[in-house]
């Protein structure tokens, strides 16, 4: 069968090594990617570096490499890919988009508690637009030395009045000098022509900003799929921050038993057969991908 133009990513951060929760996304990103005959790529998102764990980028891709998934073109690192974020950040800042900003998170939260402002559910303080009018405008040729967080203006017209009201004006660049996550996911997922991106449901308040990035940079929209999140038995998220332990089969019967565990949480069911190898449970696996569309999941 031909390839189609389906294509996908998995983008780990190297904060910690693959737990349970990342091996059920990872093979649900892989499974969509596979069942449209389309291409599969890794993204190590090591943009962060004060969170990146040594040596963690490499054994991520190890874990990947046991359970057969394996990038279809070389591995891209974001932090190799700076110079790409700040071409955007300066197309942000020339469309009069940008405004520096001195708060802090502690500032913000006292100033909302005293306004008595809003707070959403799921990205916490919004933030009120402080520093729209008070700072000073910058020089597109100092922009990627300003000492200050960079904030998007977020318009106020009705398309975008969600996205004013669940997050106001989000932060591009932090005071660190270090690129967004949101910035960094939209250049991405465009210079590598991302067609489909399948994560798991706590990024699903992303949408918004990455689609109102989208647009305003002129990039191409991206289809997302969103998968219900693997939970610990306290009915929490498994995370590194809470320690998830992380996946390292001994041998393929431990393989293969990490692969039934996340296709069961994704709704797959694979058919009753003697197999063997990991390249035979995946083969089966793709004939089993429900329409691309697991149970619980949220498209867009």
């Amino acid at each position: 069968m031909s390839k189609s133009n389906y294509r996908g990513r998995f983008a780990p951060t190297p904060s910690g090594l693959l737990h349970a929760g990342s091996l059920a996304t990872a093979l649900a990103s892989w499974l969509d990617a596979k069942a449209a005959r389309g291409i599969w790529l890794i993204r190590i998102e090591d943009l962060d570096l004060p969170r990146v764990v040594t040596g963690a980028d490499q054994a991520i891709l190890q874990q990947l490499a046991l359970f057969g998934m394996t990038s279809d073109e070389p591995v891209v690192f974001q932090s190799q890919r700076q110079n790409s974020y700040k071409e955007q950040l300066e197309k942000l800042h020339l469309q009069g988009l940008t405004y520096p900003c001195s708060c802090s998170r502690k500032e913000i939260t006292h100033l909302i508690q005293g306004q008595n402002g809003s707070h959403s559910p799921t990205q916490g303080l919004i933030y009120p637009g402080t520093c729209r009018t008070i700072t000073p405008w910058i020089d597109p040729l100092e922009l990627n030395h300003c000492q200050l967080a960079i904030r998007v203006r977020i318009p106020r017209d009705d398309q975008h009045q969600l996205l004013r009201q669940t997050v106001g004006d989000f932060v591009v660049r932090r005071a660190d000098q270090i690129m967004s996550y949101q910035l960094a996911v939209v250049t991405d997922d465009a210079q590598q022509g991302i067609t489909h991106v399948v994560r798991g449901a706590d990024l699903l308040d992303n949408v918004a900003r990455q689609v109102w990035l989208q647009q305003v940079l002129h990039l191409p929209l991206v289809h997302y799929l969103h998968i219900p999140l693997v939970l610990s038995p306290q009915s929490e998220k498994l995370s590194k921050q809470t320690m998830a332990p992380a996946i390292w089969p001994p041998n393929l019967l431990a393989t293969l038993q990490f692969l039934y565990s996340a296709a069961s949480h994704l709704g797959i069911q694979i058919p009753n057969r003697n197999i063997q190898t990991v390249p035979e449970w995946l083969q089966s696996a793709v004939l089993a991908w429900p329409d691309r569309q697991p149970p619980g999941a949220i498209t867009f």
